[in-house]
């Protein structure tokens, strides 16, 4: 597993941007992206595009060089080379063998029409909540799916590990926050990731999931900022436990606003959402999408 070496002197600030490559960028990534452009430029702070690519099925090289042209028109500079994710999957299994190796991960063989059926408990903030039904199995049970080669995702046991991470750190998991969670939380707050249920940290197809990949990216780069939109701030809380748990450096967090259409939800690709090419194609200027934006 890659992260930071130490040293006496302040890590350089740093922070970055990372959309996934299976559609164009829309308003939406544009302040992300600008925001945290001009959080960087204030700041002397580094700035990377990181491509989140580990989703192979849906990912396309056709829509990452889109990303960067419209980064690069927007006006973007990034340190080189752009890092992308599928590249790092030896890094990653690194780190699933380390939280194997600490007893934080399980096989979990149900479907999603399992998870439905058997959650009856609220959803949470990522959809419903995993209801542990392998957690609880015998190891005999286990064993059994294993040998039958029934298939089936890699899920992290949340209060394992939980209380590992506040043994390690003698007291509660918390996050500094600099920007405003969804009721204007700031400052130093308190990482509970339980209502999220016991993530699938691997999945069915061998794909790292998003939450272990980006706690190492950030890592293996050395975000000393994460900047990133406020539908996030539900995924902090466990990004804190991983990192604790993989002994990863703590980044600053800065959720900002999101930008939503006239109907008040939020732009999104599976939307439709109008694209910056087709904003560009059409003769807006990039000073156009930052009076758009509310940034100036």
């Amino acid at each position: 597993m890659t992260a930071p070496t130490s040293s006496t002197s302040a890590p350089r600030l740093a922070t970055r941007f990372a959309p996934s490559p299976n559609g164009h960028l829309h308003l939406g990534h544009a302040f992300s992206a600008l925001t945290a452009w001009d959080w960087a430029r204030a700041n002397a702070a580094r700035f990377v595009v990181r491509v989140e690519d580990t989703d192979t099925t849906r990912s396309r090289r056709e829509f990452e060089a889109s990303h960067l042209q419209d980064l690069a028109w927007l006006g973007l500079r990034w340190d080189a080379p752009v890092r992308r994710q599928s590249d790092m999957v030896a890094d990653y299994r690194r780190g699933l063998d380390r939280l194997s190796a600490l007893g934080l991960i399980y096989p979990c063989f149900c479907t999603r029409k399992d998870i439905a059926e058997a959650a009856l408990a609220p959803h949470g903030p990522d959809g419903v909540p995993y209801p542990g039904t392998c957690r609880r199995l015998s190891a005999d049970m286990r064993t059994t799916q294993l040998e039958a080669g029934t298939p089936h995702a890699l899920r992290l046991d949340v209060a394992r590990a939980l209380d590992i991470a506040e043994r390690l750190r003698g007291n509660r998991l918390s996050f500094l926050e600099q920007g405003l969670g969804p009721n204007g939380e700031t400052g130093r707050l308190p990482a509970d990731p339980r209502p999220m249920g016991d993530p699938v940290i691997a999945r069915k197809d061998g794909v790292i999931a998003y939450h272990l990949a980006v706690v190492m990216d950030d890592a293996s780069q050395h975000m000393t900022h994460v900047i990133r939109g406020q539908d996030l701030f539900f995924a902090t809380p466990l990004h804190r436990l991983l990192q604790t748990v993989l002994d990863l450096p703590q980044p600053v967090y800065r959720h900002h606003r999101l930008i939503r259409d006239a109907t008040g939800e939020r732009l999104a690709k599976r939307r439709g959402s109008q694209t910056l090419r087709d904003m560009r194609a059409n003769g807006m200027t990039p000073d156009d999408i930052r009076q758009l934006l509310g940034l100036r």
